[in-house]
């Protein structure tokens, strides 16, 4: 199963299903094996006798090494956050900057860890100045959609560790269509919204539902929350399947900046709700 969903994994060849892949990186030692006839009894033995080496020993991915650079990479997203918070006018270089090296990031072959700890930052400036600008607007929005977001990381993560949810292909395939047509919805909401189609400053997102004082920002926003969720999912698939392909530890900062992105956009999605929410009351 090829994973859609994050660009980050579904661009990267070595966390795809093909059938190179399949053998995986931990037994391209195997042609290695028919030299220990070449060992002498005694030379075998001591190399029985010597401990196991574990994964991050002979370089392959682990789930530690996953998780300490998602933190190193969350940590400078804090540090640019701050920044962003105390000087709003670094918002605009950070949303500019940051989609740049996100793209970049996204389609590079290999992993580049001084561009993932850049995109890091700067999204961080940019999540800083627009999560500042909120909270003047409606006080107390950012604790909100911070406890939001890490409910649900911590919720999708306990449902995939018991295997209560996988990314099925079925699955995978609706996500696709769904995610497709919310980034086509997103993309024409964007249009009205710089061309002074929609007064609005949420624009399609804050007109209310005909017959209703609920506004479509509620119903499109959950779905989002859902998409974003679900890429969780297919993150840590695609992690899972690295660990046990026994992929490089370099693609450990792939699998730390996909789930820096899908984090990034679910805190967006979470906040964006909560103030469409606070501002129809």
């Amino acid at each position: 199963m090829a994973l859609g969903g994050n660009p980050v994994f579904a661009n990267n060849k070595n966390f795809k299903d093909t059938p190179a892949n399949q053998r995986g990186y931990v037994n391209a030692g195997a042609d290695t094996m028919s030299a220990q006839a070449q060992f002498s009894a005694k030379q075998l033995q001591d190399l029985y006798n010597k401990p196991a080496a574990g994964a991050s020993q002979t370089g392959r991915m682990t789930y530690d090494d996953v998780i300490m650079k998602t933190v190193f990479t969350l940590a400078l997203v804090l540090v640019g956050a701050a920044l962003g918070w105390m000087f709003p006018v670094l918002m605009w270089p950070g949303v500019i900057i940051g989609l740049v090296l996100g793209l970049v990031n996204s389609f590079k072959k290999e992993p580049s860890p001084a561009l993932i700890l850049g995109y890091a930052l700067f999204e961080g400036m940019f999540l800083g100045g627009l999560s500042g600008l909120l909270e003047g607007m409606y006080p107390g929005i950012v604790i909100q959609a911070v406890l939001g977001t890490l409910s649900v990381f911590l919720v999708t993560l306990v449902l995939f560790r018991n295997a209560k949810v996988r990314a099925t292909p079925k699955m995978t395939r609706f996500f696709m269509i769904a995610l497709g047509g919310y980034a086509l919805f997103s993309l024409i909401n964007f249009g009205m919204m710089m061309f002074g189609a929609t007064s609005n400053p949420w624009g399609m997102r804050g007109m209310e539902i005909p017959g209703t004082s609920i506004p479509f920002g509620f119903v499109i926003g959950l779905l989002a929350i859902g998409l974003a969720a679900f890429s969780l999912i297919v993150d840590f698939t695609s992690i899972e399947q690295g660990v046990q392909r026994g992929l490089p530890t370099k693609y450990s900062w792939t699998a730390a900046f996909g789930l820096t992105v899908t984090l990034v956009w679910l805190y967006v999605e979470i906040l964006r709700l909560l103030a469409i929410l606070r501002g129809n009351d």
